[in-house]
């Protein structure tokens, strides 16, 4: 969860469903052709299959998929469905409910777990688990996990612990690094073999022994800046290139002062087209690595926030 001391975005900056579906028609002419809702938290926005709905009527879309943290999926879960959404991934970091109050600040553990179960019973095509590992608080539900999932038939996806937002408790101590995962799991079920794949996704996969597929997001040991092609556009139209960079640019303003498609893709493209960000690698390579933001300037400038980004 966030810093407790947070600044809310102005309900009136944010994008109506139909602008976000304007703006992501700008972005799909130019070739976009996917796109995840995520958070924060986005089954907070009410009536969200609504916006489902608009997106999953693109052609030009091939996936459509939503990262949430499962607590209010249980209601949403068949609606989200039938309004054409395909893909869904659950961050849960624990599997213990006293763990999951501590870090989540929540009482919901239960809840997230009818959540996936309401999602399977949904239907939908492929089910993640997102699990961020940190040393000393769950570094040793690895196996657990995978467990969990491959009982679900949902592939699990371990994270390593980034520096970005407001992690202020974030430590290079605090990280588990992809070596790590993958010893730990050897020691527990054999050799571990990669899964050769030519993409761009985010997360290396790997199969165990008895065929389970799981994957390990490496961002902060092993960034995959130079193959990233994603970027991220926030509740209230500010387009950033890298999770790790501190401004974007302002497609809201442009929209509601009457832009058409082709200004918005003129804007687009010229940003993308001087793109330079290598915010995990810059990071990697510094000497003393502490969090990316303090506190204070969180506060100031709730942007730079992963609720209000979507990291």
């Amino acid at each position: 969860m966030p810093e407790a001391d947070y600044v809310w975005l102005p309900r009136e900056s944010i994008l109506t469903f139909e602008e976000t579906t304007r703006l992501v028609g700008a972005f799909t002419a130019l070739g976009v052709d996917k796109v995840r809702l995520t958070g924060g938290e986005p089954l907070l926005r009410q009536d969200l299959h609504a916006l489902i709905s608009l997106l999953a009527s693109k052609h030009e879309l091939r996936d459509l998929a939503l990262t949430t943290n499962g607590v209010l999926l249980s209601s949403q879960a068949q609606a989200l469905r039938s309004a054409g959404l395909s893909r869904i991934t659950v961050s849960m970091d624990t599997l213990r409910p006293e763990r999951f109050v501590k870090l989540t600040r929540m009482d919901s553990h239960r809840a997230v777990l009818a959540g996936i179960d309401a999602a399977i019973e949904a239907g939908f095509d492929n089910i993640k688990l997102d699990t961020v590992v940190i040393r000393g608080v769950n570094d040793d539900e690895l196996s657990d996990l995978i467990d969990y999932g491959r009982e679900r038939h949902m592939e699990v996806r371990f994270i390593e612990y980034m520096d970005v937002g407001g992690a202020t408790q974030w430590s290079n101590e605090a990280v588990v690094s992809r070596r790590e995962m993958l010893s730990t799991l050897s020691e527990k079920y054999g050799p571990i073999t990669p899964v050769k794949e030519f993409n761009s996704a985010p997360a290396d996969r790997f199969t165990l022994p008895d065929g389970t597929i799981f994957g390990i997001i490496s961002s902060t040991t092993q960034p995959f800046c130079r193959s990233c092609d994603r970027s991220r556009l926030t509740a209230d139209g500010i387009w950033y290139l890298c999770l790790y960079a501190h401004s974007g640019t302002d497609l809201r303003k442009s929209l509601r002062e009457g832009a058409s498609i082709g200004d918005l893709q003129d804007q687009i493209t010229s940003a993308w087209k001087e793109r330079v960000d290598r915010g995990a690698e810059m990071r990697l390579a510094e000497d003393q690595r502490e969090p990316l933001i303090p506190v204070r300037r969180l506060r100031e400038e709730p942007h730079l926030e992963m609720h209000t980004r979507g990291g």
